[in-house]
């Protein structure tokens, strides 16, 4: 007769946990992506290259166009823009 008390408990707390996602859901404050695709980015950082403890490059990628953006301790500083090809990977993209 314990183990019926024991998963009827279990029972009532993931009726808890699943109606507290459904009311988090409802009101948007809550996603759940299983077997969604994730929708693609627009600002991805494809490669940083250290020059020095303070001094790196990266190069990002934004929407349909590629930057080369330099950063020191003085501030960022945009090195060359391109569109990035399509279908190109990521490493032909810049070249």
């Amino acid at each position: 007769m314990d183990t019926i008390g024991q998963m009827g408990a279990v029972a009532a707390v993931l009726g808890l946990l699943g109606s507290a996602l459904w009311w988090l859901r409802r009101r948007g404050m809550a996603t759940l992506a299983i077997g969604r695709k994730r929708s693609r980015r627009k600002l991805e950082l494809v490669e940083r290259l250290p020059l020095s403890p303070q001094h790196s490059l990266h190069l990002v990628r934004l929407g349909e166009t590629m930057l080369l953006v330099a950063a020191s301790p003085g501030g960022c500083r945009l090195i060359e823009r391109r569109p990035a090809a399509a279908g190109a990977g990521r490493e032909e993209a810049v070249r």
